[in-house]
């Protein structure tokens, strides 16, 4: 044996030289027939795996649906990836749709459902849907954006007149979903769809092994109809699947499903960085396997492992994340409350970031006077929220308010494109010599570009102006006085514009106004409303009514989460 100590085998005998016989060499004869044999069937059997390997990834294991053919037309029926010696790789740019749905057992009239007492969530992904996104891998430009679609957006469901676009997983599934929705984006082709149940997302989260997020204020919240308890605390922290899951789930705050919205982006973002790589790739079979359950998609294997592995090698930096721009309407317009997309902005963001081909533009070089900028101090230094709000003036943008603080403590200064126009976030990046430009929509809503400002905004600000010394300072020096850490007065720096109101474009009439105030701000909100409270609900509706086709314009909700 080749690791064995000769010396202290035995020594063995000399073998005496004898012809060979003929039973011998029949004998030779017969094992190299059982060998030949032998190999034969392994290659037999490898020929068989690479077949039903090759099936396995050319059929939709996931399927749950059994789309009719004018559905399934809806989809791309072209291939996505190909499979050579390596990973699977896309072909071509392809945007999937994602669906999200929660469901309890009071949304299941037609069912035996067991009396359990409360609103228990069961595995459905029929219903209406929570969560709504468009993503575009692009190999060609090696970018990933996601659109998020707002629940409430108002739009045309074939066959059911305008109203909100959640209805159309309820009624029609992912075929009507993928038509609402190109419907909405003037054309944009659908190539695939997946929808997930709520559960799904706590136990994918969990099979990716978490994520470290920042919880930007306390999150509290009891509904024992549900048995729906969140309580996380402020602060950077681990979520596992049922954290996580409490964190997307919140939306008792100010903007309601927005704000979700946000926070969606700003998990999806982590989970990104932190768990998408090359060995993301090697655990699919097992990742999938935990939550296939609740999984519906038309997607391949290989098509999964093609975009999974098209995700974990694209830069952050060429992560994009949008959402449909639009406004909230006023309880006047109409009985239910919706979110109104701003077609035209919406057609520049889709012209620029998801389909230039069909709507062949791109965003216009925007003056800097009319760049709406919207600064979220970080800091706690007041003097540098003054000092960055007077710098954008020097350079020619006027249209600047200080929106509500951006409660993470961060580093570098974020300059974030909150409708995707790139263009003008690099012009302040250039203007202002640092910061970290992101397309998201995690800013203030009524800005265009929003300013997170970071540590690095203070640091090179001290550089430039360093504090006198003690012997030089003097009563007069009152800019670098320890006063000057208090936060100003509240007519100073206006609070973010009340989202409740429905915003329009506006023009100044009183030539003494605070050329930096907000134009959006109502002088006539309730200080005193209670923020836990949901605005836009519908005070007439029946919170877990029938699922019955409602009127045009009529507002029906599931029991929300």
């Amino acid at each position: 044996m080749p690791n064995q100590n000769v010396s202290k085998q035995r020594p063995m005998a000399e073998p005496t030289a004898k012809p060979r016989s003929n039973k011998l060499n029949k004998d030779n004869r017969g094992r190299w027939l059982w060998l030949c044999f032998g190999l034969s069937g392994v290659a037999m059997l490898s020929a068989t795996a690479g077949a039903l390997l090759a099936v396995s990834l050319s059929s939709t294991p996931l399927m749950q649906s059994r789309l009719s053919a004018e559905d399934a037309a809806i989809f791309s029926n072209s291939d996505l990836a190909r499979t050579n010696l390596k990973l699977p790789e896309l072909t071509r740019s392809v945007n999937i749709l994602i669906i999200g749905t929660s469901v309890l057992t009071s949304d299941l009239k037609d069912e035996k459902v067991p009396e359990l007492g409360y609103h228990a969530p069961v595995n459905s992904l029929d219903g209406l849907s929570d969560v709504m996104l468009l993503v575009r891998f692009d190999p060609e430009a090696n970018k990933l954006t996601v659109l998020s679609i707002p629940r409430d957006t108002r739009t045309l469901v074939e066959g059911y007149g305008v109203r909100k676009i959640n209805d159309a997983n309820y009624f029609g599934g992912p075929a009507l979903s993928a038509k609402a929705v190109n419907e909405l984006l003037g054309g944009v082709r659908i190539d695939r769809y997946i929808r997930i149940n709520v559960q799904g997302v706590e136990k994918l989260v969990d099979a990716l092994g978490g994520v470290k997020m920042y919880v930007p204020v306390d999150m509290k919240y009891q509904d024992d109809s549900q048995r729906l308890y969140i309580n996380l605390k402020q602060g950077e922290q681990y979520l596992g699947g049922k954290e996580a899951l409490q964190f997307l789930r919140f939306r008792y705050d100010q903007l309601g499903d927005i704000g979700r919205i946000q926070r969606q982006q700003m998990m999806m973002r982590s989970l990104m960085d932190q768990t998408l790589n090359i060995n993301t790739i090697t655990r699919l079979p097992k990742i999938l396997s935990v939550v296939q359950e609740f999984i519906d998609t038309n997607l391949t294997i290989e098509e999964i492992a093609a975009l999974a592995g098209f995700a974990a090698q694209t830069e952050s930096s060429n992560v994009q994340m949008l959402m449909v721009p639009g406004d909230f309407s006023a309880p006047e317009e109409y009985e239910a409350s919706y979110w109104l997309p701003n077609y035209e902005r919406l057609d520049a963001m889709i012209a620029e970031h998801l389909d230039r081909d069909l709507h062949g533009r791109h965003y216009d070089s925007v003056d800097p006077a009319y760049v709406r900028v919207a600064i979220q101090d970080s800091t706690d230094d007041w003097d540098g929220v003054d000092r960055l709000r007077n710098s954008l003036s020097e350079k020619g943008y006027w249209n600047v308010f200080v929106s509500s603080p951006w409660n993470q403590p961060l580093a570098v200064t974020r300059i974030v494109a909150q409708n995707g126009d790139m263009e003008s976030a690099q012009a302040i990046q250039q203007a202002l010599g640092l910061g970290e430009v992101r397309v998201e929509s995690t800013g203030s809503l009524r800005s265009d570009i929003t300013i997170q400002i970071g540590r690095d905004w203070l640091a090179k600000q001290n550089l430039q102006n360093p504090a006198p010394s003690v012997e030089e300072s003097s009563p007069g020096d009152s800019y670098y006085s320890e006063d000057s850490v208090e936060p100003p007065a509240a007519e100073e720096y206006p609070s973010e514009p009340p989202v409740t109101e429905e915003y329009r474009d506006w023009t100044p009439t009183d030539p003494s106004a605070d050329s930096y105030a907000d134009p959006y701000a109502d002088s006539y909100a309730d200080p005193y409303a209670d923020p836990s409270a949901d605005s836009y609900a519908d005070p007439s509706a029946d919170s877990y009514a029938d699922p019955t086709i409602p009127p045009e314009d009529r507002y029906w909700q599931s029991p929300s989460y």
